[in-house]
């Protein structure tokens, strides 16, 4: 990719606390082409994957899986938070540094079978990704590969996501 991440990433040292190291992806947003440049990566490596449909975790989840799955023809659904999703659903919980949180899948989002790559703009500590994973798993998807804009390694969310085949455009 001719195209370099970093520029298009905004960095914030001691951010929300001392010794935090926030990354931002706005700057990258704002640049439509850039933009496109990469989740073209993330096309082709769901192209490569044969996905069928694509599934992501809140808001950022969207601005990631959205373009691709338009870009792909095919369809995408999101991870939501209880209470924004109408219909019945499924929930999957994960642990976060002050409790528990969980996330919820319409229930006929993923079809048994279907092969899904979840997308996130940012793979952190791994929760909402391992969560999102289990929606999927749950509903008799088949998780063909993770994809992130970003990932932070010392968060090691890996860990979370051992098996599964992640792509991460930029390290940090």
């Amino acid at each position: 990719m001719a195209l370099d991440l970093n520029d298009y990433i905004a960095t914030y040292n001691d951010f929300p606390e001392k010794g935090i190291v926030f990354r931002d992806i706005s700057p990258l947003l704002e640049d439509g082409d850039a933009y496109k440049q990469a989740t073209d990566e993330i096309v082709q490596y769901a192209r490569d994957k044969k996905v069928d449909m694509i599934v992501g975790p809140e808001a950022r989840g969207f601005i990631v899986g959205c373009p691709v799955a338009y870009d792909l023809g095919i369809g995408f659904a999101p991870a939501r938070k209880k209470g924004k999703l109408p219909g019945k659903t499924v929930k999957a919980s994960y642990g976060l540094e002050y409790g528990k949180s969980s996330l919820y899948l319409h229930e006929g989002a993923i079809k048994p079978g279907q092969r899904v790559l979840v997308t996130d703009d940012l793979l952190a500590t791994g929760g909402t990704i391992g969560a999102t994973i289990e929606l999927v798993e749950d509903l008799g998807g088949i998780v063909v590969g993770t994809a992130f804009l970003i990932e932070l390694e010392e968060l090691h969310g890996r860990d979370n996501i051992k098996g599964y085949d992640i792509l991460s455009l930029l390290k940090y």
